[in-house]
C-alpha cells in the first residue's frame, strides 16, 4: 500500500495533475494578457508549461501528493507556487542547472526548472510539507 497522500484539487483551482496545472497556468496568463491587449511570447509559454509540469509532477511523485497550486501574474512574468506534503528539500535546490553527467535516479527536471525559471525559493511549510515557488519570465510576442 502506498504511503503517498491523496492528491486532491489544490486551493480551489481544481488542479489534480500536471495537465490540469498547465491548463490553469496558461488560462491565467492568457486572461490577464488578453485584458491588456497583449500576447505572450510563444517560447515563454512553452517554458511555463515545462516548469509547471516538472514542479507538479515532482510534488505528486516525490512530495507525497499535491497540497496546493497557485499562479499569479506579475510585471516580470508568472509566479508559480506548488505545495506538497514532504519536508524533504530537493537535493539540487541550490544547483546551477547543469545536467547530471550520469543518471543516478535523479532526473533532468530540476536542472530544467533552474534554467527556465528565476527567483527559485523552496521553503518548509509550518504545518508540514514544503512550497516550491518560481518566477517564469514572460515577454511580449514579437510584433
Amino acid at each position: 500500500m502506498s504511503t503517498a497522500r491523496q492528491t486532491r484539487p489544490a486551493d480551489g483551482t481544481g488542479v489534480r495533475s500536471a495537465a490540469g496545472a498547465r491548463a490553469h497556468a496558461e488560462a491565467t496568463v492568457r486572461a490577464r494578457w488578453d485584458s491588456e491587449g497583449r500576447t505572450p511570447h510563444q517560447q515563454d509559454m512553452i517554458d511555463l508549461s515545462l516548469v509547471v509540469s516538472e514542479l507538479v509532477t515532482n510534488a505528486i511523485l516525490h512530495g507525497g501528493g499535491l497540497a496546493g497550486f497557485e499562479v499569479r501574474t506579475t510585471g516580470e512574468g508568472v509566479r508559480i507556487s506548488v505545495h506538497d506534503h514532504s519536508d524533504v528539500i530537493p537535493e539540487a535546490a541550490g544547483g546551477t542547472g547543469e545536467l547530471p553527467a550520469v543518471h543516478r535516479g535523479s532526473g533532468y527536471g530540476w536542472p530544467l526548472v533552474i534554467r527556465l525559471a528565476r527567483d527559485i525559493d523552496v521553503r518548509r511549510r509550518p504545518g508540514g510539507g514544503k512550497t516550491v515557488s518560481v518566477l517564469v519570465p514572460l515577454r511580449d510576442a514579437p510584433a
